[in-house]
């Protein structure tokens, strides 16, 4: 891609469910909420996304990969290590750590398959332990597509909304049009979600979901499972 739609082209492909890193196959908690009764039509799926956006997304992921753009592109490997240690420790279940591991290994094979894939930043990325998590790959892919610091926030959380509310329409379950009413109420959110995590401080960033945990752990031994998470 060579001409200046080159950078939004590339960040609408990263935002896109199509992409090959498996997100669909998560509904982190969702899945285990509706079998717990606390969610179960529209209005109570919409409320739940959004508190899931405002207090868990905006906090945590969100903050950590605004903090990973500036980090990635001042090339500050320790800081990188630094952010993906606190992403791996800050994981409240094992549900939760394998999706952010396994979304961001194959994250890592996509970008090395792509037309950037001898940039030596993927270097860094690929030698990050246990396994370079979702949020610090999807903040370097970002830089790598030449978008700018606020459109790599808005895409993570729009690639985040699409993936949740298609969880959503399976589990509650959700016709097309509730599924739109959804992501509007989401999208107008977003904006306002990604602009605080912009300005998180590291000492206000946080992973302290307790309902959305235990939803987690219960869900790993749900008898009907549809998800990974």
């Amino acid at each position: 891609m060579g001409d200046d739609a080159a950078p939004l082209l590339r960040l609408m492909w990263l935002a896109s469910p199509a992409l090959p890193v498996g997100g669909f196959s998560y509904s982190e908690g969702l899945e285990a909420a509706v079998d717990a009764d606390l969610v179960g039509n529209e209005a109570q799926a919409g409320d739940w996304l959004l508190d899931q956006l405002q207090l868990s997304l905006a906090r945590c992921d969100l903050a950590l990969v605004a903090q990973a753009i500036r980090a990635w592109q001042a090339r500050d490997v320790d800081r990188i290590t630094s952010l993906n240690a606190w992403a791996d420790q800050t994981r409240e279940t094992t549900e939760g750590r394998q999706q952010s591991m396994q979304t961001g290994r194959s994250l890592l094979e996509w970008l090395r398959n792509g037309e950037q894939g001898d940039d030596l930043r993927l270097l860094t990325l690929a030698a990050l332990q246990p396994a370079p998590l979702w949020p610090v790959g999807f903040a370097l892919a970002t830089v790598l597509a030449g978008a700018s610091p606020r459109e790599a926030l808005l895409a993570f959380a729009w690639s985040w909304a699409e993936n949740m509310v298609q969880a959503a329409m399976k589990t509650v379950p959700l016709g097309q049009a509730a599924a739109q009413r959804l992501l509007a109420r989401l999208a107008a959110a977003i904006p306002a979600a990604a602009d605080a995590a912009a300005a998180l401080p590291d000492g206000e960033r946080q992973a302290f979901t307790p309902r959305l945990a235990i939803l987690s752990a219960q869900h790993e031994t749900q008898y009907s499972r549809l998800f990974r998470s």
